[in-house]
């Protein structure tokens, strides 16, 4: 059973990426998925910023995402799009998670890790013009992302009024499904 870790890019409350993550972690449960849902509201972060990295270490928080990472198999990302890219909350989250602690490369919580990643958007692009962003980041840190994606125009009338659940949840549920296959594999092969 794959352990993945999953998170919404945004920490607004009613975010159309915090109800796509919450459809996803239901399709990866049902796929036979271990998932731990993170809120990254919970784990408050500076600004990255190096002197302060070399004065203080690492924030509390971005040593407890560090130990989520790693002991992970797999992400789950959801995240908004701004201004054709990645959330500066996301960003920074990566950003302080890759940095080097007690002499351990900071690749370590991305290293032979798999994600899937996915975007919401009322738009029409369905934040599909971060996810290449988001990949890019991810890919050079080492973490394999699947080559399927999912983005959701449209979704202030992609979700139902009275349960909040995915009206067409088909594609994701394709995604989410190859995320539990590809890392069960991947630890096979180990």
């Amino acid at each position: 059973m794959p352990k993945i870790l999953a998170f919404s890019g945004s920490i607004r409350r009613d975010a159309w990426n915090r109800k796509l993550i919450h459809a996803a972690v239901g399709a990866a449960r049902a796929a036979g998925g271990d998932v731990t849902l993170i809120d990254l509201a919970d784990y408050p972060l500076p600004l990255y910023n190096g002197d302060l990295e070399d004065r203080d270490g690492l924030p509390d928080n971005a040593l407890r995402l560090k130990a989520l990472f790693k002991g992970h198999d797999a992400f789950l990302i959801a995240s908004p799009e701004y201004n054709s890219s990645i959330p500066p909350l996301l960003k920074n989250t990566i950003d302080w998670v890759s940095r080097e602690w007690q002499g351990e490369s900071g690749l370590a919580p991305y290293q032979n890790k798999v994600a899937a990643i996915m975007a919401a958007s009322p738009g029409t692009f369905g934040g599909m013009r971060m996810l290449p962003h988001l990949r890019q980041i991810l890919n050079t840190l080492g973490v394999l992302v699947l080559p399927g994606q999912f983005s959701l125009p449209h979704a202030d009338q992609a979700f139902d009024e009275e349960n909040g659940a995915l009206k067409s949840p088909a594609r994701l549920h394709t995604l989410v499904v190859e995320l539990v296959r590809s890392t069960n594999l991947l630890a096979a092969g180990k």
